[in-house]
């Protein structure tokens, strides 16, 4: 099992540092268009190696995707990240290029590949995966609901001062600020819904904050986040590359499936060694189908944007 993250910068390094230290993969190939940035990373990392106890090959390339040859999974965080103050939507200009480019290399050496990408505005860039590479859609992924339900369910465990492990939650919509639709219906603790111990008043502070997370974690670090951003890729990697048949809610296009079309959006789907193996319908409430409506017209207005 090869894995290739492309982009060394803060979230592609601890992706590629928690998908060692799960020791499922034979090889993780990092690579940058910096020079030696990746080279270094790759060499600190296995450096941990033996304090760690992983046996993961990792190996850093500046710009060599020949490096990337017959991997299964490719992990594309490259793009500028956000700065305080920034939607991830204003990275579009930049980053779609970037996208563009690199999923054409990553095809070039590895045509069986499964794509997921990370890199912002994420289901714009997803989508413009789609339209640029024909790949079948099962082989496209778009990580934002892993690490948007993972913000949610520590929110949700902070609300109800619970451990994290007796929470479940999801996340589904679009990944921006305003296109997250948390789903406080169907939230659990141990199976028990989580409106039987926290107030309606609270459940809505508990959605706000959720679907402002990424953006509180930029206003106090100055960038990006990068642990859980990481840690949400390797789980979607491990997922595929161990055949889990997890359920996760990631970007995918849709056609037809929650009365939408021709859109890559948050949905939950199981993922399995083909990748996308399956879109999960679940039933929503006429307020989270409106809501999932109005994060689909923010994500085609920023498709929109794209020149495709």
């Amino acid at each position: 099992m090869k894995v290739t993250v492309v982009g060394a910068g803060a979230v592609g390094a601890s992706c590629a540092e928690y998908i060692a230290i799960k020791d499922f993969a034979s090889e993780v190939v990092i690579l940058d268009i910096k020079e030696g940035y990746a080279e270094g990373k790759a060499m600190d990392l296995m450096q941990t190696a033996s304090l760690n106890g992983f046996d993961t090959k990792i190996t850093g390339s500046t710009n060599d995707y020949s490096k990337t040859a017959d991997s299964h999974i490719a992990v594309i965080t490259s793009g500028i990240p956000r700065k305080p103050g920034m939607t991830r939507e204003e990275l579009i200009g930049i980053n779609a290029g970037i996208v563009k480019t690199v999923s054409s290399s990553l095809l070039e050496h590895s045509p069986n590949v499964i794509i997921i990408v990370v890199s912002n505005p994420m289901d714009t860039m997803t989508y413009l995966v789609h339209k640029t590479t024909g790949l079948p859609k099962n082989r496209i992924i778009g990580m934002g609901g892993a690490l948007d339900s993972a913000r949610f369910k520590y929110r949700l465990a902070e609300a109800m001062e619970a451990p994290i492990s007796d929470i479940d939650g999801m996340v589904i919509g679009g990944h921006s600020d305003k296109g997250m639709v948390p789903l406080t219906s169907h939230a659990t603790r141990n199976s028990i819904r989580v409106s039987e111990f926290l107030s309606d008043e609270r459940l809505e502070q508990v959605a706000a904050d959720t679907k402002v997370g990424g953006a509180t974690l930029t206003g106090l670090l100055g960038t990006s986040a990068w642990y859980a951003p990481g840690a949400a890729v390797s789980a979607l990697v491990q997922a595929i590359a161990c055949d889990q048949k997890k359920m996760f809610p990631c970007s995918t296009m849709l056609e037809g499936e929650y009365g939408l079309n021709d859109i890559c959006i948050g949905v939950p789907v199981i993922l399995g060694k083909n990748g996308i193996e399956k879109i999960v319908d679940i039933p929503l409430s006429d307020a989270e189908k409106a809501k999932m409506q109005e994060s689909a017209e923010g994500v085609t207005k920023t498709n929109g944007l794209l020149e495709l």
